[in-house]
């Protein structure tokens, strides 16, 4: 498991195919700023929740200069499926190794009703133009999170 990022850490360099299996760098969002969230699996009602809270306010967070890229375990067909099914506008890639996931310390250790088990955490990573990290807030809620950027973003 990675340390959590820290504001001002350069964001790790990640390429990953997306939902329709076309290869996606960090690299290719140089001189934006870019919200990387992690999310456990598409298709699920938190997630799902999430990633429509993100597709209602891309339209907010494009006009101050900010992409929205989604990266979960599943592969680029499911995601393909998530996208079409819920009519998402984020883009949305694929790390089934987890290797971006972890190495955004956005994998670890997760509780849930007393169990402890190995998972995906909810997180969102800000990186500026610059490739630095702005923003890192791990285990965020599904709900309500979009909003609370977008305020703490000043947007």
């Amino acid at each position: 498991m990675s340390e959590r990022l820290q504001v001002g850490d350069v964001a790790p360099a990640f390429t990953l195919p997306d939902a329709d299996g076309k290869d996606v760098s960090l690299s290719d969002y140089q001189g934006r700023k870019v919200i990387v969230y992690f999310y456990p699996a598409a298709l699920t009602p938190g997630c799902t929740k999430q990633a429509c809270d993100f597709t209602d306010n891309l339209d907010v967070l494009a006009t101050a200069g900010y992409d929205v890229i989604g990266i979960s375990p599943d592969k680029p067909e499911k995601l393909a499926k998530f996208r079409e099914k819920e009519n998402l506008k984020v883009t949305l890639l694929a790390d089934p190794e987890k290797t971006t996931t972890e190495a955004y310390a956005a994998y670890g250790e997760k509780k849930n009703y007393g169990k402890t088990y190995m998972g995906v955490i909810r997180s969102t990573i800000v990186v500026d133009e610059e490739g630095k990290v702005e923003r890192a807030l791990y285990n965020v809620r599904a709900t309500g999170h979009v909003a609370k950027i977008i305020k703490d973003l000043g947007i």
